[in-house]
């Protein structure tokens, strides 16, 4: 006896995606949730459960905030908007082929069409699919949707979209097409049956054409299973339809040359293994050598060739994968990893739904029907011709400092690691190249080898030339009076150096502060931006004298702005002296109290009556300003003593 497996058996591309998802949110999020078996196989389901991802029935169930798992089969609109009500995170698992499916539904919604379902009323796929239309029909036979759309008058003159159940057979959807365009005067028609259904149904017709009994490997309750089973059924006289190996009746194969094994899109890879292994083992069968399902699929014939450069449009953004719709019967996807060279892009900022989409195609299964595409390989090919470019053309590129590395650091453009050098970098000998982390440059590519993925760049030659254009356009245009916006870029014992765009000038420590100052960091420290102005200049020496005080910080002219003659003001004792006592007025500006203006007495000395530090109030009697010389009065404001009094008797 010999055993015959289906080489396309086992999990599609939607439901191990599903599946893989479904794994991680086990995993990462302890209380998260499906909506509803995850696949329609009871194994995996039981197995998610003991992982901690329970099943809930409704969208009701789901606790506010909670993460829920949407099932492969996908869910309605209403249970959509029931999950966003209540604030749960959702993690979309949906089959990209479904999916499609929805936007076409959607899409006939918004033109006025009836959309026709041809699938089972109840299975969750087409439940979710009758959602997304305001009159949806769902039809399980051919003669079904020819009786309905001929009973009534002009119904056939309707605007209809039609559609397949991922899962269905291609022999009632072939029936269904013929039926609508004979019948239908207004009738869209998409073939939205999986590549991955089609292709295991084929296999299970042809299969079991040749072999004397079948065994189909699946959940009852999975509607690609059934199918199968229904197939087999046509051209087998003996199929046996078993959720797992303890299921078979070895009995049933007694006498039997050749039995074929396939299963179902939800069925996991370790069932069919026991299945075909406890077969082998107990009827001491010739196994047919079994080949890998993988290697089979790459041999099949492509319509696409990996390294192809394609252009599509975005379907869908979802939370692992970008879906491309790319005009054939595929489905298409970037994984989020290898949409773009760098970490920092959101896909949903460059792209949106509708958009048309370059990529690279890394990967073609024809028999799932599923491409894997690349838009960081068709950012890093353009990336690669542009740095080669820029290396004959001496062109200035822009990047991103994202490491310092050994010797220097790495910079990011347009996806490529271009290493420069720290006497490269801009960055005095013995700096701290970690500084440069997270900024952006501009760089020159002084060295590229796309071979070894190599690429040299100087930061260093950008800033020298840039500084060098900026001196000459300072220098062609400064002039005494000049004002520029600088920063402090160093400092000495008599004044501050300020950049002022490419040129160092100079503040003289008296220019720094209307006040005596003893050190310019006083009143200024290195990578302060000032206000400079230009008080003097040579050219041919390149030397700059800049000012920073202004008339407006003057001590003087904010006092003069302040006060007059006869006001009262509150001072400050700053210093005494013999011949009286020195007050601050406001920062900068002193006024001098005679020893005859302290008290309404006579006094030997001001520390009699005044301490440092003391504020008092005295009246401004005279102000010279030739000589920048305030007098003051205590006495002008104290009512007259006995003693004054008698001497004018």
């Amino acid at each position: 006896m010999q055993i015959r497996s289906a080489e396309t058996a086992g999990f599609c591309f939607g439901v191990e995606r599903a599946v893989s998802l479904a794994e991680q949110t086990a995993k990462s999020c302890a209380s998260a949730v499906t909506l509803g078996p995850i696949i329609h196989n009871r194994h995996v389901v039981e197995r998610f459960e003991a992982m901690g991802l329970r099943e809930i029935a409704r969208a009701e169930d789901a606790q506010p905030g909670q993460t829920v798992v949407i099932r492969a089969h996908g869910i309605p609109v209403s249970e959509q908007q029931t999950l966003a009500a209540r604030g749960a995170k959702l993690v979309d698992a949906t089959c990209p082929f479904v999916k499609k499916i929805h936007v076409i539904a959607r899409q006939a919604e918004e033109a006025g069409r009836h959309l026709l379902i041809i699938g089972t009323p109840t299975h969750p796929e087409v439940t979710a699919i009758a959602s997304y239309s305001f009159d949806a029909h769902v039809f399980q036979t051919a003669e079904a949707l020819e009786s309905w759309l001929t009973e009534a008058p002009g119904r056939r003159d309707l605007p209809f979209c039609m559609v397949s159940q991922t899962t269905g057979t291609q022999k009632l959807w072939e029936s269904c097409r013929e039926i609508a365009k004979k019948v239908c005067t207004n009738c869209e028609i998409f073939d939205t049956i999986c590549r991955a259904t089609e292709m295991r149904q084929e296999e299970a017709a042809f299969l079991s054409k040749s072999c004397d009994a079948m065994v189909v490997v699946g959940d009852a309750r999975s509607s690609n299973t059934g199918r199968l089973a229904m197939i087999c059924s046509e051209n087998c006289p003996k199929v046996v339809l078993v959720d797992h190996a303890d299921e078979l009746d070895m009995s049933l194969f007694h006498g039997a040359a050749t039995v074929g094994i396939t299963a179902g899109a939800s069925t996991p890879p370790w069932i069919i293994k026991e299945v075909n292994n406890k077969m082998s083992e107990e009827l001491k069968v010739e196994t047919a050598q079994e080949e890998n399902f993988a290697e089979l699929l790459e041999q099949s014939l492509k319509t696409l060739n990996n390294g192809d450069k394609v252009t599509g449009t975005v379907m869908a953004i979802g939370s692992t994968e970008i879906e491309v719709d790319l005009g054939t019967k595929h489905t298409a996807y970037i994984p989020l990893d290898d949409f773009s060279g760098d970490p920092s892009v959101k896909p949903e900022d460059v792209v949106h739904v509708g958009d048309e989409i370059e990529a690279i195609v890394v990967h073609v299964n024809d028999g799932e029907g599923v491409v894997r595409l690349s838009r960081k390989r068709l950012e890093a090919g353009k990336a690669w011709e542009e740095i080669e470019a820029a290396v004959e053309d001496k062109t200035v590129l822009e990047g991103v400092v994202t490491e310092e590395n050994k010797g220097g650091i790495v910079v990011n453009v347009k996806g490529i690691r271009v290493f420069v050098p720290a006497s490269q970098s801009g960055v005095p000998k013995g700096g701290d190249l970690s500084e440069m982390v997270g900024k952006t440059v501009q760089l020159r590519m002084t060295e590229v080898n796309r071979a070894r993925r190599r690429v040299v760049g100087s930061i260093r030659s950008v800033a020298a030339e840039q500084r060098k254009a900026a001196q000459e356009k300072i220098w062609s245009e400064i002039e005494v009076g000049k004002q520029y916006h600088g920063t402090v870029k160093s400092l000495t014992s008599y004044g501050a150096f300020v950049d002022i765009g490419g040129v160092d000038g100079m503040v003289h420590v008296s220019e720094l502060s209307w006040n005596r100052i003893k050190n310019p960091s006083e009143v200024v420290k290195v990578g302060d931006e000032i206000d400079v102005y230009v008080i003097a200049l040579d050219p041919e020496k390149r030397k700059i004298s800049l000012g920073y005080k202004t008339e407006a910080t003057n001590p003087w002219t904010l006092f003069n702005n302040q006060f007059q003659v006869g006001d009262v003001a509150k001072v400050k004792i700053v210093k005494l002296m013999t011949f009286g006592a020195f007050a601050e007025i406001i920062p900068g500006v002193d006024g001098l109290i005679h020893i005859s203006q302290i008290a309404d007495r006579r006094i030997e000395k001001p520390g009699d009556v005044l301490t440092e530090g003391e504020m008092v109030d005295a009246k401004i009697t005279a102000i010279d300003e030739e000589k920048q010389k305030i007098s003051l009065s205590i006495r002008a404001l104290l009512a007259p003593s006995a003693e004054d009094e008698g001497d004018d008797e």
